[in-house]
């Protein structure tokens, strides 16, 4: 019989620390591990209060705090880090928070190639890739390095308890799209496969529960967990629609990040459904669903997240410039990308119409 697989796997060199109170306890241990005597911390200002928390636990190993990470990296925040890093000698970095201080660990990783370690505390799955993004002139770019991909990552399910209700939601969608656009990836694997189904149900699974009872450390580990196999599918594959319009949407337009992934994420599956029957079966799999893209559409709605881009504040006359944008180089899809297509894409998008109505 003919073995039908047929598929390249690489995993990606890194270390992972998974446990309640490894922030304060584990980083000093990775940096250490890691012949680190100097690194500088970086974080946003929501949250610096845990970076400095981390920062004290370093002791002399901190070489300083950069509270500066901006959403979307821009690219003159990314300049002021890396002058930061060299300004203090730092041999390391330390990336606290969510996908901007990752991504701001990142740039300055990119730019001198010193040693990042990430402590997330939520679900965007950065930490697990090594793709970076800077936005300038208002145009994010994106590329990938193994400069960037962090060398150690400490998940710590308590620093996402004080995450807000409505952030855990989004974050936690956010990192479901890694997965579902990792299923029709041209670079899947059946490894990954395994990866991304878990994710999905973990997450949708936990993000109920987080939004009854926020404080629950259960639910909290279940997400984070969930979080870790979606940015691992991320880090292993190359994404197509859904990620290209969030990163037109967001780095020209300003739109949030997270809010952007979760509306727009059940109109690209949706879009992409009937060249890909086996990655949305996967996901109605993982989401005890018959329809995916309507069951990603009605998850949303039932905890609370936002499910059109006027929500978000994009406003109709900005769809034809989304599209063209969106469409101005190829990429890999398993649908082709047309203008039409993906304005139609946006337009449901923007009025949180059922995904339905975009289906191929």
């Amino acid at each position: 019989m003919t073995n039908a697989l047929d598929f390249s796997y690489e995993s990606r060199p890194g270390r992972v620390v998974f446990r309640a109170g490894a922030a304060l306890s584990a980083t000093p241990d990775e940096v250490e591990r890691l012949g680190l005597r100097r690194v500088l911390v970086v974080c946003g200002t929501r949250g610096a209060d845990t970076a400095r928390a981390v920062a004290d636990a370093l002791g002399p190993a901190c070489a300083g705090v950069h509270d500066r990470a901006l959403m979307h990296v821009p690219a003159e925040v990314a300049d002021a880090a890396v002058q930061a890093a060299r300004a203090v000698g730092a041999d390391g970095c330390v990336a606290v928070g969510g996908g901007s201080s990752i991504g701001l660990g990142k740039a300055i990783a990119l730019r001198t190639g010193l040693p990042l370690i990430a402590v997330p505390s939520t679900y965007s799955g950065s930490e697990m890739t090594p793709v970076w993004g800077l936005t300038e002139n208002g145009v994010k770019r994106t590329g990938r390095d193994a400069k960037v991909l962090p060398r150690s990552v400490v998940y710590d399910p308590e620093l996402t308890l004080s995450l807000p209700v409505p952030l855990s939601v989004t974050s936690g969608v956010n990192a479901i799209a890694h997965a579902v656009e990792a299923l029709y990836a041209p670079d899947t694997s059946p490894l990954i496969a395994l990866m991304a189904e878990e994710g999905v149900r973990a997450l949708a699974g936990a993000l109920p529960a987080v939004v009854s009872d926020p404080g629950s450390r259960a639910a909290r580990g279940r997400a984070l967990y969930g979080a870790w196999l979606c940015g691992s599918c991320l880090g292993a594959t190359t994404m197509g629609l859904h990620h290209k319009l969030c990163h037109v949407l967001g780095g020209t337009f300003g739109l949030p990040h997270a809010e952007t992934h979760t509306v727009v994420l059940p109109y690209a599956l949706a879009y992409n459904a009937s060249a890909a029957p086996e990655a949305v079966a996967a996901v109605a799999r993982a989401l005890d669903a018959a329809d995916a893209p309507t069951a990603l559409w009605e998850l949303a709605g039932r905890l609370g997240a936002p499910r059109s881009l006027a929500e978000l504040g994009l406003t109709e006359a900005d769809l034809a410039t989304a599209a063209e944008q969106a469409t101005n180089q190829a990429y890999a899809n398993p649908r082709p990308v047309t203008s039409d297509g993906v304005l139609a894409v946006l337009r449901a998008a923007h009025e949180g119409a059922p995904p339905a109505t975009v289906a191929g």
